[in-house]
């Protein structure tokens, strides 16, 4: 972190230290986004371009529309999709800038300003999908405490917040696998991760601490060189002195940047409670494991959260490696 970034407090340090490493990775993102005609996108969008951190589009090129529409043939006749109806769907602004993606034209999208969350998600599967190997797509928030000691510099990556409502082990240790990508490539950390309960290290028996601990297996099978450990209570995850008294030993209690929830209610609801009675900044949410990076707003979104998920979307594609 650099001195000018270090003397701002944890959400602004956060904010320009993205903005930092985006202008270090040429050739610029290309973010396309579909809402283009809304006045709030255009905002950021032209903010965006003059600071020389992304190129936008706020439309998709016409000619290429064809080309799309194929293509979402190609990816969906199978569940019945004409190449009439592929036609139709291709040219709505959502898809087309999904497809953009898809084939390469662009490096990620941002939309929801006016479309729904469902829309935006069905549009992403769609078109984008998966990431190979990947089942389980996944949302996180990036949240950032005023405590730089807790974390990476103050900042955590929650998940999932926002698609999974109950998910299985393997959805679990998806999700954990998918949320340690976002803390690498968005906080530029080694990601350590912790799987979260309303238990620690056995202190309690459950059937979902049973799923959490199976979860901790999968991903140790799958990624044995990430650092995991649960189950954890949240202050044994991130409050080092806790740690040491309710899981001695453990290379991720207390030092946690990456936090599991064991189901979508935790994980909402605590996102939340900590950016409205703590006072931290949430950014998301965004979407995992997709093959590229197509991210959601809400719909009463600022300029400046179109701009921030924007930078986000820029530094989660697979070509912006820094």
């Amino acid at each position: 972190m650099s001195g000018s970034t270090a003397a701002l407090g944890p959400a602004a340090a956060f904010l320009a230290a993205q903005i930092e490493r985006l202008r270090s990775i040429r050739p610029r993102r290309r973010i396309v986004f579909p809402e283009g005609h809304d006045p709030r996108v255009q905002e950021a969008a032209a903010r965006l371009e003059q600071e020389g951190l992304v190129t936008p589009f706020l439309s998709v090129p016409q000619e290429a529309t064809a080309k799309y529409a194929q293509l979402y043939f190609e990816r969906r006749r199978l569940k019945g999709i004409t190449e009439q109806q592929a036609c139709q769907i291709a040219s709505t602004p959502l898809y087309a800038a999904a497809l953009m993606v898809a084939s390469g034209d662009a490096d990620g999208f941002v939309g929801g300003a006016v479309n729904t969350t469902a829309e935006t998600v069905r549009a992403s599967l769609q078109c984008i999908g998966p990431a190979p190997g990947v089942e389980t797509v996944s949302g996180c928030f990036i949240v950032v405490v005023e405590d730089k000691n807790c974390g990476h510099n103050g900042a955590f990556v929650f998940a999932d917040c926002a698609i999974v409502v109950e998910p299985s082990a393997v959805e679990l240790a998806e999700i954990a696998i998918a949320t340690a990508e976002t803390t690498r490539r968005v906080l530029n950390a080694e990601p350590v991760i912790a799987m979260l309960s309303f238990s620690t290290k056995g202190s309690a028996q459950h059937v979902s601490i049973d799923r959490t601990l199976e979860a901790v297996k999968i991903v140790r099978g799958r990624q044995p060189g990430l650092k995991i450990d649960g189950e954890l209570q949240g202050d044994a995850a991130v409050v080092e002195s806790i740690a040491q008294s309710k899981a001695p030993g453990s290379v991720v209690a207390g030092r946690a940047n990456t936090l599991i929830f064991p189901n979508l209610d935790a994980a909402n609801i605590s996102y939340k409670l900590v950016q409205r009675l703590g006072g931290a900044m949430a950014l998301g949410p965004f979407l995992q494991g997709l093959a590229e990076p197509a991210n959601d707003l809400s719909r009463g979104c600022s300029v400046d959260d179109i701009y921030g998920v924007a930078i986000v979307t820029a530094l989660q594609s697979s070509h912006a490696s820094v």
